[in-house]
């Protein structure tokens, strides 16, 4: 336990000066915790501290994540792309798996360790993938919601090879017992969500404290029955993700509690990547950093160019337009967390020799940097790749899914079906006036075709869904989105029509005025006119402190209703 202690304080005070520059100059976390973890690697050297117990540490780091990462998922919200991702992420699995074995067998690797060096390539992090993407996640762009299911459906698939490599052998009668204990725990996990969740959270009566503490007490539950079922503990962790029920409004306080956890685990990960990192012609003699780095140059090109590629063209393929398909293939060029729990248990297991493994970890840590400028950039890789003519446009799921009439003009078009969406359908139906909805979030698109008189299902940066709006003939634009990339975006366009838009921040408010918008709705401005208005109808009598209470509650059950 003092080891372990020493090796994580020892870690986080390397990273304190790293992570101060990030912060200074605005530069991506990633590559410098694993950049700090590998100069804390040269101080755990000199205490004496080994690499098992570094191997130790990211296990249980992993295993965290992973949970942190199950907390996460809404099923409802990747359900009405799982079938595109799960094709997606199938064909990542067994073709680029197989040309990372293919590769490994051709660099002179053993069949049996190339099978992990293909899932190396295979596989992508949920945790790079989901914590770069998160701001399109939460702002419901198709392209995350794609990369988070793509991401749920690779991590299904690795817990069924980690599931098979803890018994050791390729016996059937061993690996269905496995394969049942894990399905148990999933299942487990489910009924604990549906059936139980809530009867925590009535017993912890509003307290976060208790919240906190019960979902703690699930991870340990079945964590415990993961080790008791002798199966690797980051299957129960993802299963006791998966248990709590994904309602960040109802369960407020609970996940700002775990947020906070999980950011701790996330640096420890990092670090730890780091600190296991071998470095070529340091570490190692001239030979065996020759055989490293061809190896690691390999599952990098395989990782950050090969699947990205293969990913797009199947999206693509089943209908999704370039861009979004391209921004989500960029969330899957990295090495996964689980591939390294594999390689772990495998080097551990004695099935992976060191210089495989340090080859492995290597391609982690420089996939892992190059990952989080690629998300940084995305936007700019995919122009560049559209202006090269590299990728060509689709838009049969446009025209599958739009319903707009031909004769349609003078119409208002409507960007986003959220909340602020509906208010102004509500006002072009009251007002008789016709109206065109642009949306891409699935989770939207059953009630947009429900209740909508006309759609388009596209991406409001891509100029088509726009000629399926029949903008032309628009009489103004409405943005509901706070982004300010797709707010740009309508203006680079200068449509005939007059735009309003949205922000957050007064300072880009005012750059997208003068941009050339009609109006820029900001939620601050709204707000305080807002309350003063309310505050002045109570002041005059018109409403009571109840009957304004009861409005408030009114309004913001609704608003909860709308955004879900």
């Amino acid at each position: 336990m003092t080891e372990l202690l020493t090796a994580v304080s020892i870690m986080f005070i390397v990273a304190g000066p790293f992570l101060l520059v990030a912060n200074r100059f605005d530069l991506p976390t990633v590559p410098l915790l694993v950049l700090a973890g590998i100069v804390a690697g040269f101080g755990l050297d000199a205490f004496g501290i080994d690499e098992a117990l570094t191997l130790e540490l990211a296990q249980y780091g992993i295993a965290l994540l992973v949970f942190a990462f199950g907390v996460e998922i809404d099923i409802s919200a990747v359900r009405m792309v799982i079938v595109d991702s799960e094709i997606a992420a199938l064909a990542q699995v067994l073709v680029v798996g197989s040309l990372g074995f293919g590769l490994g067998v051709l660099l002179g690797v053993p069949p049996r360790e190339a099978i992990f060096f293909g899932a190396a390539a295979a596989l992508s992090s949920t945790i790079v993938g989901t914590a770069l993407l998160q701001t399109e996640i939460n702002t419901n762009l198709i392209h995350g919601r794609l990369a988070r299911s793509i991401h749920f459906s690779q991590d299904l698939l690795a817990i069924l090879f980690v599931l098979v490599l803890s018994v050791g052998t390729l016996d059937p009668g061993p690996v269905a017992t496995v394969i049942g204990y894990g399905l148990a725990l999933l299942v487990a996990a489910v009924l604990v969500n549906r059936f139980l969740f809530g009867a925590i959270g009535r017993l912890a009566d509003d307290s976060d404290e208790l919240m906190v503490l019960g979902v703690v007490s699930l991870l340990a539950l079945f964590v415990g029955a993961a080790e008791y079922a002798g199966i690797s503990i980051a299957v129960g962790a993802f299963a006791a993700g998966l248990a709590v029920r994904h309602d960040p409004v109802e369960y407020l306080g609970l996940f700002n509690g775990l947020e906070s956890i999980k950011d701790f685990f996330v640096a420890i990960f990092f670090l730890t990547i780091g600190a296991l990192v071998v470095l070529p012609f340091v570490d190692v003699g001239w030979t065996d950093s020759v055989e490293k780095l061809l190896l690691a140059g390999g599952l990098v090109l395989l990782t950050v160019v090969v699947k990205p590629a293969i990913t797009t063209a199947i999206l693509v393929s089943r209908g999704y337009e370039t861009r979004s398909a391209t921004l989500a293939s960029l969330s899957s060029d990295q090495v996964s967390e689980f591939a390294l729990i594999i390689a772990i248990e495998a080097l551990i297991l004695g099935l992976l020799t060191q210089s495989v493994f340090d080859a492995i970890i290597f391609a982690a840590a420089v996939t892992m940097v190059v990952s989080s400028f690629t998300q940084r950039y995305d936007e700019r890789i995919y122009r560049a790749l559209n202006d090269f003519g590299v990728l060509s446009a689709n838009h049969e799921k446009i025209d599958e899914l739009s319903d707009v009439p031909a004769e349609l003009s003078d119409h208002v078009i409507i960007v986003g079906y959220g909340r602020h969406g509906r208010k102004l359908i509500e006002a072009c139906e009251d007002a008789d006036r016709q109206y065109v909805v642009i949306e891409n979030d699935p989770a939207h698109r059953e009630a947009v075709v429900t209740e909508c008189r006309n759609y388009v299902f596209g991406d409001a940066m891509e100029r088509y869904g726009w000629e399926k709006a029949r903008v032309d003939d628009a009489r103004i634009i409405v943005s509901t989105v706070d982004s300010d990339a797709v707010s740009r975006r309508l203006l680079s366009f200068e449509f005939d029509a007059d735009i309003t838009l949205r922000a957050s921040d007064r300072t880009i408010a005012l750059e997208l005025l003068e941009a050339g918008a009609l109006y820029v709705s900001q939620s601050d401005v709204l707000a305080g006119q807002q309350l003063v208005s309310q505050i002045r109808r109570l002041l005059d009598g018109e409403w009571t402190p109840a009957e304004l209470r009861d409005e408030h509650l009114a309004e913001l059950n609704s608003h909860s209703h709308s955004d879900s």
